[in-house]
This record gives structure tokens, C-alpha cells and sequence, in this order.
């Protein structure tokens, strides 16, 4: 008797077609790993219950963002992702299938080609993602599965609405990570069976490389930096994690990160707040707010009080090619620029002064929020990303913060300038740093 395909805590159904029989995929999607993904463990366990064929999938898409000129660093990671994948889903006799094209009917026809009988696929908030996961459940040709394997807490057990800030959503957080802050199952090799047929491969895979092991960058995290995380708020310090670019892949789980972090016995509580609270607020913030990346979807005392000084003069107006180059009037502003088209990391406490900055120096707070996310998407290795969207919404128009004293173009949105930068760190040595780094067109 074929069993049906089983729900999890983390996991809900996208559709109602029933699963009968057939092999099972896990469509990978936002979590571009084998290593510790719940998505995969369950339709892994599936397939080896029911006696079924079992294979990975991954659309690439060849009209990606990613292939823009400015953005081929972040397509070379996406890519040297996919080629680990391979690499880790080989050693476990798991068939791994990029399938390339340009619209989502080369993946419906790979599925109807290999007469799928059950879909898993992971978790990602943002609308396009969503969209895509929504039109094929909504075939109902084949059962599907959405696993949030992004999550420690999975989204929809923390909350079913959009949360206020952190200090709502952190007891809730709190409260279920002793049930979800688990180890990891371990996956036999060749303990499924393999989908018949060749692995199917873009023209590009030959000549890429796979992706060196993110645990090593974890390792050296916490044997070199951890014990001085506090200190991360210093640029020049360098002592934040440097695994955000990991965690937008889906290169590492946090849950793994967690784990290995609590371990060593290092008092991390910072850490852990900013990598468990904050970075699943985000996902909270994308998934309950449809307008995550636009005006509408500040809170109402923010659109107000920006509305009330939208006519504000401005000293400094600047276009988006302005701000591409790092031109602006100020140096810490051209740095932090530099530092992210130059290397694809920007820090964090000089993101949201950046993100601050647009605000003052452009005409809307609605051209204000498009040229950050254009320009954080562009050049970010975590750009396109619920905390990047997030992070913006945050420094431009006060979402997950209260009002603040009322001031010119800013009304009661938390202001920061450059004064604030020189009492909390040397600014001078960071612009030396980086305003001697040349874009490379």
C-alpha cells in the first residue's frame, strides 16, 4: 500500500491532489543545498517509505537577474552552488536535474516528462518565488509540499500575521526553539532509489567549479571572530559573521549554524538574536506584507509623517547613476558604496546609514526605497533577499521601529548622519579603505 505524502511541523500542503503513486522531487528553489535541508529529508523519507524513485530538480533561469553585467559575480555563486549540489547529491546516489529556460513551462514539462507522483519544495516569502509555487500547485496534476527549510522556526508555527517588530515575535521565537533547535537526521547513501534517465545540464556546466564547503567559513567564524561578535558594529573591526552571502543561497542552514555556534560554549546571544529573531522577522515582514518592497507597505504612522514633509527642500538631489558610482558630496556614504560594487558585502551599520542617506537625497520616499533596493540587489550577495527588502523598509520607512523626534524630509523616521558614524568608530580610516577601491565597470 503506497502511503500518502506526510505533513510535518514544517511543512503545509499546496494543493489537495492526493498523492497515489509515482517518484517523489524535491523541487530545490531558495535552499541550494543537500547538507542538513529539511525540504530534502522529507521527500527523501517519503520516497524511501513508499518505495519510489527519487530525484532533485532546480530551474535556472536563463533570463535570471543574475546575468546582468553588474550582477555576474552573484550568477558565478548561484551557479558554483549548483555545482556542489551536484557534487554532495552524487555521493549520496541521489540524481540531481538543472533544467535551463526562460518561463516556468520548462519545469512543468520535466515534471509531466518524468511522470512525477509528488512534489516537496522549500520556503521562500518574496512574491515572484511565491507566484511561481502557487501556479503549479494550482495544476493540481501532482500533490506538493512546501517545506520551510530556511527557518528554524518555521514561519507559519512563529506567526500568522505580520509581526509589530522583534520584541513581538522574539518570546514566540523563544518559545519553540527547544522543539525545532534539533539536530539534523543523516541521509544513507543509496538508501533511495534513483529516478531513471540522465541527469539533465545547462550548456554553462562544464565550465564552472563547485562552490568551496560554507562549513569551513563557519568554522573560521567561530574559531577567529565569534568571541568578539560584539564588537561587529566597528567596520574596521571586521568581526561581524560573513555568512549572509551563505544563507541567501541557501549554501547553509542556520540551524546548522545555531547548533555548531551553541556548542563551543561562547556566550553568542547577540549572534543568535540577530541570525534567529531578526533574519525570520524578515521573512514574517515579506510573507504577511504583500508591499514589503514599496511605500505601501510602511506602517501608517511612517506614511504619514513622510507624506507631511514630502515637499521638504533638499539640499542634495541625486540620480541613480550618481549613486551607482559612489559621487555623492559625502565620503563615508562613497565608500560604503565602493565597499558593496566592489566586493558584494556592504557592513551593517554603514547599510543603514546608506539606506538613510537615499532617503535625504532623493525627491520620494518612494524613488528613496526603489534606487536602495536596485542598487542592493544589483550588487549585494544578499541582495533580492527578505532582509534586504526588510533591511530598507526598516531605514527608509520605519517598519519594525517606532517614530522618533520630527525633523526635516524625515519626519519621525530615525535619522543618522555622519557625526553618529565618527562617535562610534574611526569613519576616517574606513573611507581611506574604500574610496581608494576603483569600480570595476
Amino acid at each position: 500500500m503506497i502511503s500518502r505524502m506526510e505533513l510535518t511541523s514544517r511543512s503545509r500542503k499546496l494543493n489537495t491532489k492526493p498523492y497515489m503513486q509515482g517518484p517523489i522531487v524535491y523541487w530545490m528553489e531558495r535552499d541550494v543545498r543537500v547538507h542538513d535541508n529539511w525540504a530534502l529529508i522529507e521527500a527523501w523519507q517519503t520516497a524511501r517509505v513508499n518505495h519510489v524513485p527519487f530525484a532533485i530538480v532546480y530551474w535556472y533561469r536563463s533570463d535570471s537577474i543574475y546575468l546582468a553585467p553588474q550582477t555576474k559575480r552573484l550568477d558565478e555563486r548561484l551557479k558554483q552552488g549548483l555545482k556542489k549540489v551536484s557534487d554532495d547529491a552524487q555521493a549520496l546516489g541521489i540524481p540531481f536535474h538543472v533544467v535551463e529556460g526562460n518561463n516556468s513551462h520548462v519545469l512543468i514539462e520535466w515534471f509531466t516528462s518524468h511522470t512525477i507522483g509528488g512534489i516537496y519544495t522549500d520556503f521562500n516569502p518574496l512574491r515572484e518565488a511565491r507566484s511561481l509555487k502557487q501556479e503549479i500547485a494550482q495544476l493540481n496534476r501532482w500533490p506538493m509540499i512546501e517545506v520551510d527549510a530556511h527557518n528554524i522556526v518555521p514561519y507559519f508555527v512563529a506567526s500568522a500575521k505580520q509581526e509589530w517588530g522583534a520584541y513581538t515575535l522574539r518570546p514566540k521565537i523563544h518559545r519553540l526553539l527547544p522543539t525545532f533547535l534539533t539536530s539534523y537526521p543523516t541521509l544513507m547513501p543509496r538508501a533511495v532509489q534513483a529516478l531513471s534517465g540522465p541527469e539533465e545540464r545547462p550548456s554553462w556546466w562544464s565550465t564552472m567549479t563547485s562552490l568551496d564547503d560554507p562549513r569551513v567559513a563557519l568554522t573560521h567564524f567561530i574559531e577567529q571572530r565569534l568571541k568578539r561578535y560584539d564588537e561587529r558594529n566597528d567596520p574596521n573591526a571586521n568581526m561581524t559573521s560573513q555568512l549572509s552571502s551563505f544563507f541567501h543561497f541557501g549554501h547553509l542552514s542556520t540551524q546548522t549554524v545555531a547548533l555548531a555556534v551553541k556548542a563551543t560554549g561562547i556566550p553568542a546571544d547577540s549572534f543568535l538574536e540577530e541570525m534567529i529573531v531578526r533574519k525570520e522577522l524578515a521573512d514574517n515582514f515579506c510573507f504577511y506584507n504583500p508591499n514589503y518592497d514599496s511605500f505601501k507597505g510602511f506602517p501608517d504612522w511612517a506614511k504619514k509623517t513622510l507624506d507631511a514633509h514630502r515637499h521638504d527642500s533638499r539640499e542634495y538631489v541625486y540620480d541613480i547613476d550618481t549613486f551607482t558610482n559612489g559621487l555623492t558630496h559625502d565620503d563615508a556614504w562613497n565608500a560604503a558604496q565602493l565597499q558593496m560594487v566592489k566586493t558584494g558585502y556592504m557592513h551593517g551599520y554603514m547599510r543603514m546609514y546608506w539606506a538613510k542617506k537615499i532617503l535625504e537625497w532623493t525627491q520620494t520616499p518612494e524613488q528613496a526605497l526603489l534606487v536602495a533596493n536596485t542598487l542592493n540587489d544589483q550588487f549585494e550577495y544578499d541582495g533580492r533577499d527578505p532582509n534586504g527588502y526588510t533591511g530598507t523598509a526598516w531605514a527608509i520607512g520605519g517598519v519594525h521601529d517606532r517614530p522618533w523626534q520630527e525633523r526635516p524630509i524625515f519626519g519621525m523616521i530615525r535619522f543618522m548622519n555622519a557625526q553618529g558614524l565618527k562617535r562610534k568608530f574611526d569613519i576616517g580610516q574606513y573611507i581611506r579603505t574604500w574610496t581608494s577601491v576603483s569600480i570595476v565597470k
